[in-house]
């Protein structure tokens, strides 16, 4: 079994937190959510997640949905409580697309900018004194 990421402490906090987004707690939704987690950290394609997690498809259906209705980001800012702000530290990183990550049907926009580089996308993010991330924003690569 992977090393899972929530003790029963941070569980049953954000447990709380999903249901106020509408998600219940049905019988597997802590492996989606250790699931959802365990790829952000490792960075694996969703297809080769572990199967203790369930199926990786259901995960990714999950993680979609979430995201499409930004229930995520609502998670995210609801978790950034009471930061330390003596100190704020302030980064983006320049990650390179894939070459046929443009083009997706869709009206949405996708984050993707043309650089010297090619295609690119630009993580911006703010951390606190502790290091713990208070706000980011994902931007094409050449903004």
């Amino acid at each position: 079994m992977p090393r899972l990421m929530l003790s029963e402490e941070h569980w049953s906090k954000l447990r709380v937190i999903l249901k106020q987004e509408g998600i219940y707690n049905k019988p597997n939704l802590r492996l989606v959510v250790e699931g959802i987690l365990y790829r952000m950290r490792v960075g694996c394609p969703w297809r080769d997640l572990p199967e203790t997690f369930g199926k990786w498809n259901s995960i990714y259906k999950r993680f979609n949905d979430w995201s499409a209705k930004e229930k995520l980001m609502r998670i995210f800012k609801s978790l950034v409580q009471d930061p330390d702000t003596e100190w704020e530290f302030i980064d983006g990183s320049i990650v390179k697309a894939h070459q046929h990550s443009t083009g997706a049907k869709g009206k949405e926009p996708q984050c993707i900018g043309k650089s010297r580089a090619g295609n690119t996308t630009k993580i911006h993010l703010a951390v606190d004194a502790f290091g713990l991330p208070i706000e980011f924003e994902i931007t094409g690569g050449e903004v």
